[in-house]
């Protein structure tokens, strides 16, 4: 076991403050320039060399700072080892990498936050560039870990070569992030900046949560190549590559409801509806023909199901859209606008009124003859259902939107 002896005695007055010399009498909060923050969760062996590194690195650039460790629940002696080392420990009972951050990004008393893990495989001496950046203008500065140096035994190769450039490539692909390691758990960024991200993930998809609504919010992203070590524990780590790398790719697609939504919805929508037509012109539609009524019934359903895709992606994205002020949607907000009732009424009635077009020679026909012609009768079914669909749509999107509406004319 590490204790604080092993390091030496840490005098906190120079650059260190702890949470009761910062309040001042008149209940006051002195801005200091950083904070250095740090979950921990049974990291006795290695918290206190973190806390060193960064209550010296901050001494010697003259930086007023703090270090924040937030205990989740420890049962070893980080607690003591941190405190004994020069933190302020913060005790926050929820569990979860990212319910951690998060109550100590609020605790934080700097102007400016670097956040890492105490298992010293971030190099908290390293915390110069990081200010300098935030200093000149960077409201997230990432630590890429792939451009930097990965010492051996520090990232597993299917991390190295297949989880981080994957997952970080396809968050780039839906957002256009520019991060090339988005994944890495040294970062720094301004403490207002927290406020427009809005986070919320309680777990390790925080990572992703930062990256993406930083982007969304239009914040001035910077990257720096850092240098990963073998990390100090003597057990296994928290993270798990599978379950949390799920949880991020999972994160990232409830973000994007164009691409889990609209993209799949409208390629069933179109192929779906199409599909009877075409085979239809083509000369087929009955039963013994391979693209007859079975075939139909199937691009109905597939048709249907594109549409109810659409439907559910829409109502994502108008939920996001109202409940989090980083997913507004200009276009959003001017289709929501536009899409009242009155006109949801004028859409579903015009798709109803056409597949009652379609529907009523089928009709006579089949009284008369006793045969159904059925391309003509599956397509005008189709149609129907999404006009009638899309009445109902329309009351929803007036229920979500009826607090704004009293607002706007109340």
């Amino acid at each position: 076991m590490l204790s604080s002896s092993s390091i030496g005695p840490i005098d906190s007055r120079v650059s260190i403050a702890t949470f009761e010399q910062l309040r001042t009498p008149s209940g006051a909060t002195p801005t200091l320039e950083l904070s250095v923050v740090m979950p921990c969760l049974n990291e006795e062996k290695t918290v206190a060399i973190c806390v060193e590194k960064a209550v010296r690195t901050m001494r010697e650039l003259g930086i007023a700072g703090e270090v924040v460790i937030v205990d989740n629940g420890s049962t070893d002696q980080s607690v003591a080892v941190a405190e004994a080392a020069g933190a302020r420990v913060v005790y926050h009972p929820l569990k979860g990498y990212g319910n951690a951050l998060r109550r100590g990004f609020a605790e934080a008393q700097g102007r400016y936050i670097i956040m890492g893990d105490c298992d010293d495989s971030y190099d908290f001496t390293d915390l110069k560039r990081y200010v300098d950046c935030l200093r000149g203008g960077a409201e997230l500065v990432m630590g890429n870990r792939l451009k930097g140096h990965i010492k051996p035994g520090a990232m597993p190769w299917l991390h190295r070569y297949v989880g981080n450039p994957l997952l970080s490539g396809f968050l780039n692909l839906l957002f256009k992030t520019g991060v090339g390691d988005s994944h890495c758990g040294m970062r720094g960024f301004r403490k207002d900046a927290v406020t427009r991200m809005n986070l919320q993930m309680p777990g390790m998809e925080l990572a992703s949560e930062m990256v993406i609504k930083s982007s969304l919010a239009g914040l001035k992203i910077d990257e720096i190549p850092i240098t990963l070590s073998p990390d100090g524990r003597d057990r296994r780590p928290h993270l798990r590559s599978f379950r949390d790398g799920w949880r991020h790719l999972r994160f990232m697609l409830m973000c994007s409801p164009s691409f889990l939504f609209f993209l799949p919805g409208m390629l069933l929508l179109v192929l779906g509806l199409s599909a009877t037509p075409i085979a239809a012109l083509a000369g087929y539609g009955v039963w013994t023909d391979h693209f007859g009524p079975n075939f139909m019934y199937t691009a109905s359903l597939v048709a249907l199901t594109g549409f109810h895709v659409l439907v559910f992606g829409f109502l994502a994205k108008l939920t996001a859209h109202r409940l989090d002020p980083v997913f507004f949607d200009r276009r959003l907000e001017k289709i929501t606008r536009w899409f009242r009732i009155e006109r949801g009424f004028l859409i579903g009635g015009s798709l109803i009124a056409t597949a009652a077009l379609i529907a009523t020679p089928v009709i006579i026909h089949w009284v008369q003859t006793s045969e159904l012609l059925a391309p003509l009768w599956i397509f005008s079914g189709t149609l129907f259902v999404i006009g009638l669909e899309t009445i109902f749509l329309a009351f929803l999107v007036g229920i979500i939107d009826m607090a704004r509406e009293s607002h706007r004319h109340g």
